[in-house]
């Protein structure tokens, strides 16, 4: 019997104020999300990174991602490359980890590729008949740049990375993504499902009562301010105020944004991987990457206008952001561990939704549509 037909999603599907939520299998069957990474993740655009990481001819970043090794790199002529990191020889990543190279070897065999992933050399391979490295390259991905952030999909058929953002550039451009760079990047894992990360993000039910202790005071939302999107999107405006203690902005105000109060802040959800913040004095990706069912290596990217940077107290004053987004993490981080603990139990039974969860009820019923349902992107 399929996982389909064994969860009943019917009440997760019904209005809002008659939904609960989703059944625990969703975020505890490995068969599932053996299906959320080939009909989602491999065919949806997936943010990687700033081009910032690879601002010079050389640089290269090794990951792995959604199970499968990825290697970025900039070609000598300043072209960004994504490339399966896998050579092909025997499939043996030919990189690892981040920094600057003049070209990929193999550590198993020798294979030299060019930083655009196109092979130069192969030891005593001149007695293989019909073997000519010109025919041989690393299995390029898709990639492209959306204001200074790096994308790349796995599907050679999807549609361009313009159409994906259209909407999202359209609401959010003014944050001036492209004026901005990374000050710093925050790494972690959690043992949860990475849905759980993404509902968390966007559930501001929660944030009067777990986090009254450091951003709650200062949060300031409305239920119809949630302004629902197609495909599980979300969107929405309120008052927060910057992500430091006392909501301050400790940098000043991003140059273009002089004229929103501190209070401003907004969020949104790019599926099926990307969560992000604005605020007066920055710009934060919240990246959440499937490692199983149960784990999920959550990037955090905090962005700040180029000006910033050239401040005597900026290190000291970063340190500060990166202190606050940990205290803060480490309160979510508890609550959506202890709720995957639940969803592996018999005894789990979903409850009811608030009308305070309407970006949840929308990002789980989008998700449904594509996963369950086999909609098409």
């Amino acid at each position: 019997m399929s996982d389909s037909s064994v969860i009943d999603p019917s009440r997760t599907r019904a209005a809002l104020d008659q939904a609960s939520h989703a059944p625990g299998a969703i975020y505890a069957s490995p068969e599932i999300f053996r299906r959320e990474v080939d009909e989602y993740f491999k065919r949806e655009w997936l943010y990687v990174g700033r081009v910032e990481e690879l601002a010079d001819p050389g640089d290269y970043m090794a990951l792995r991602l959604v199970g499968e090794p990825v290697l970025l790199s900039r070609d000598r002529d300043g072209r960004l490359h994504a490339n399966y990191n896998m050579c092909v020889h025997r499939g043996v990543e030919v990189a690892y980890g981040a920094g600057n190279l003049k070209a990929f070897s193999c550590p198993y065999h020798g294979w030299v590729y060019g930083l655009d992933g196109q092979l130069k050399g192969a030891a005593y391979m001149a007695e293989s008949e019909g073997f000519d490295v010109a025919n041989c390259a690393l299995t390029p991905l898709r990639l492209d740049v959306w204001r200074g952030n790096i994308f790349i999909n796995f599907d050679p058929d999807a549609q361009p990375l313009a159409d994906a953002m259209a909407a999202i550039d359209e609401e959010f451009s003014f944050l001036g993504w492209e004026k901005c760079r990374l000050g710093n990047k925050l790494e972690i894992d959690l043992a949860c499902n990475w849905k759980f990360v993404h509902e968390n993000l966007m559930d501001f039910y929660h944030v009067g009562v777990l986090h009254a202790g450091s951003f709650g005071a200062n949060f300031k939302f409305e239920p119809d301010h949630v302004m629902i999107k197609p495909g599980g999107g979300l969107s929405i405006f309120y008052d927060a105020g910057p992500p430091t203690p006392g909501a301050e902005p400790l940098l000043g105000k991003m140059p273009w944004l002089e004229d929103r109060p501190h209070s401003f802040a907004c969020t949104a959800y790019k599926a099926p991987n990307m969560t992000f913040f604005g605020r007066i004095d920055c710009i934060r990706p919240m990246i959440a990457w499937p490692i199983d069912e149960g784990r999920t290596r959550v990037v955090i990217y905090h962005l700040f206008p180029e000006e910033f940077f050239d401040r005597p107290d900026f290190d000291e004053t970063l340190k500060i952001y990166h202190d606050y987004q940990i205290l803060v993490l480490e309160e979510d981080r508890v609550m959506i561990e202890s709720m995957q603990l639940a969803m592996s139990s018999p005894a789990y039974r979903p409850g009811r939704m608030s009308t305070h969860e309407k970006g949840v009820h929308n990002f789980l019923n989008g998700y449904l549509d594509r996963v369950l349902d086999g909609a098409t992107p």
